[in-house]
């Protein structure tokens, strides 16, 4: 049959589009899995299948202002907003949810930007759908202490002011801070202090866990995360960054706790080491 006999494409119905925004709305969900959900696993299935009901999911996620990432069984209907989005977490927002103060939405960046790091420690591991990384608080925490101590070394021994700057862009700003704050710290009945850089990582992979990007696996190292497939993509996605250049470059060894090594989310502005920065996650 050639192209002139082909019957016409059948239209679009409205039962097509809401179809393709439920899959959608399912892709903002983060912890519902399509194995799990039979309305979910068919939609998906029909995403595979269906040309034109694919392109019409991708439409609707468009038009909202998110960028479909994969579509698998695996990730489910992965999604990223765009920075014009609504559903774009905004860094002060993450800040308000997190209860921190203003001053310390750059070390929640870096905290991020550690986590990220450590979940894949090669290339290599971000780019197999089979690898599973896994990080602990302590674990972020100690290795980011450790980068901060190479900042120091590195700014000492170029005769640079020590001082906290900040006015300062990227990692610069937020090593000095990092370094000053008290790594624990408690309060009378012994609970961790929220502002402390443990408390602030703990903040920190929850938010990721509550998005679907980490998954708690233990209480070990004051909490075991892996990552799921959605966070994979994510940090696949946003890997490249200035930031994460810069925490290359000291050439620190992850701190050995099961965790990995180095990849971050975004450029400065994503990892939140600018005020009022976008965070690359969805709400």
């Amino acid at each position: 049959m050639t192209d002139t006999q082909r019957p016409p494409a059948a239209p679009v119905t409205p039962a097509d589009a809401a179809d393709a925004a439920r899959l959608v709305s399912f892709g903002l969900q983060p912890r519902t899995s399509p194995a799990r959900d039979a309305e979910y696993g068919a939609l998906l299935r029909r995403y595979q299948e269906e040309p034109p009901f694919a392109r019409l999911a991708d439409a609707v996620a468009a038009g909202l202002g998110l960028v479909v990432l994969e579509v698998s069984p695996r990730a489910g209907m992965a999604v990223a907003a765009a920075e014009d989005s609504v559903f774009a977490v905004r860094m002060s927002e993450y800040a308000r949810r997190a209860a921190a103060e203003t001053a310390d939405r750059f070390l929640h960046g870096l905290a991020h930007l550690a986590v990220a790091a450590l979940a894949f420690p090669r290339p290599a591991d971000l780019a197999d759908d089979g690898y599973i990384g896994r990080v602990t608080v302590n674990g972020v925490e100690a290795f980011v202490r450790q980068a901060c101590r190479r900042l120091e070394e590195q700014a000492a021994a170029e005769g640079e002011n020590t001082d906290p700057a900040t006015d300062a862009p990227g990692l610069e700003a937020a090593w000095r801070v990092w370094s000053r704050r008290t790594a624990t710290g408690a309060t009378k009945d012994a609970r961790r202090l929220a502002g402390s850089t443990t408390g602030i990582v703990g903040k920190a992979v929850a938010f990721l866990a509550d998005s679907g990007f980490l998954q708690r696996t233990g209480d070990d190292g004051g909490g075991t995360y892996r990552t799921t497939a959605r966070y994979q993509l994510q940090v696949r996605e946003l890997a490249a960054s200035s930031a994460m250049a810069e925490l290359l470059a000291l050439g620190v060894v992850p701190v050995s706790d099961g965790s990995g090594s180095l990849v971050p989310p975004t450029d400065d502005d994503a990892l939140g080491l600018v005020p009022d920065a976008g965070l690359p996650f969805h709400g």
